[in-house]
């Protein structure tokens, strides 16, 4: 009766994506891997604080979804599970950073050649995050605000992030 326990991991990750939705997931699946990323965080008072970072995308949940963890030291240590939904043909984006106790919930979609994602913060102001730029080993991501019914948006993030491994 003594069987190894299986880890976390073993049944978090997956080695790909699931049979029955790979077509869709190459929305994110292009981002699996070790990236490391340059950060330019905006605040109110018109400060920049810059810093570098690293990030991890891998597959998860048999496949069905895809989460990723953010590192920037001294501003956020995060995570993103991405989840292909096939009944709104979109992605749910769940993001949770225990160091800042930010919780954030959106839906992504490609648009053009970018990824938006699209949600609201705790204040009710829209949320606009976004990756552009978009190469097999790079990416510019956009965090954005919109306090005027999304007439126009504010940066808040900048992170440009370069493939480490894949």
């Amino acid at each position: 009766m003594n069987q190894p326990s299986a880890s976390l991991a073993d049944f978090l990750l997956s080695d790909g994506p699931a049979p029955d939705r790979a077509d869709k997931m190459d929305l994110y699946g292009w981002l699996i891997g070790n990236w490391e990323m340059d950060a330019a965080i905006h605040a109110e008072n018109g400060e920049i604080h810059k810093g570098r970072g690293k990030i991890r995308f891998g597959w998860a949940l048999e496949g069905r979804a895809i989460q990723d963890v953010w590192i920037l030291p001294g501003f956020f240590y995060g995570t993103t599970l991405r989840i292909y939904d096939p009944g709104i043909d979109a992605w749910h984006i769940i993001w949770s950073d225990p160091l800042r106790q930010n919780y954030t919930r959106q839906i992504g979609r490609a648009r053009g050649s970018d990824i938006v994602q699209l949600g609201k913060a705790d204040s009710g102001a829209a949320m606009r995050w976004s990756f552009t730029d978009i190469t097999n080993d790079s990416f510019r991501w956009l965090g954005e605000r919109s306090f005027d019914g999304e007439a126009t948006w504010v940066l808040q993030t900048e992170m440009l992030g370069r493939r480490l491994t894949h």
